[in-house]
């Protein structure tokens, strides 16, 4: 469970609940140019759920905000300051809790024509494996026939015969 941490998005725990984006904000931009500030809601008080994210431009900006804010009192709570974690659902190849679920069909689809691609041409290797087993069996089938038809030949043909006789002669001279 290995997850990459976002450098230039901090979380912000133990937020009071006066505390809305533009408090948060307020408190952290003294340290440099913020991109964006959340703070998730509870569904059922549609109050924020006492923790936030404040996405800064700059990496070293984070960091500054990080080191200043972390144990801050803001609103008579201390804070806690962190690197923030990409948050993770179920479901889903990328994991990412901002995107819909669909959001991953084109790569699964993209997935699923690759690997019936792959499963044609393994069979179409497998075919032509078969194909060249088949043809080398005959080859070798084929010789060895040739090789049985040349000896009855030579016993059927008289000037064969002639020339293995004449052979033999030289070889015992």
């Amino acid at each position: 469970m290995n997850q990459a941490v976002q450098k230039n998005t901090l979380y912000v725990g133990g937020l009071a609940e006066e505390v809305n984006e533009g408090i948060l904000h307020a408190a952290f931009i003294p340290f440099g140019d913020i991109k964006d500030v959340k703070t998730p809601l509870d569904m059922a008080t549609q109050k924020h759920r006492s923790f936030g994210f404040v996405t800064f431009l700059e990496r070293e900006d984070a960091s500054a905000a990080m080191d200043n804010m972390d144990g801050a009192e803001l609103y008579g709570r201390v804070l806690t300051v962190n690197y923030a974690l990409p948050e993770k659902i179920k479901g889903g190849e990328q994991g990412w809790a901002a995107q819909p679920i669909w959001a991953d069909a084109d790569t699964w689809f993209e997935r699923q024509q690759q690997e019936e691609e792959m499963k044609r041409l393994q069979e179409e290797q497998r075919a032509a494996m078969q194909a060249a087993e088949e043809l080398h069996r005959k080859k070798m089938a084929e010789e060895r026939d040739g090789e049985k038809d040349e000896e009855t030949n030579k016993q059927d043909d008289p000037m064969a015969m002639a020339e293995a006789e004449v052979l033999k002669q030289n070889a015992s001279s």
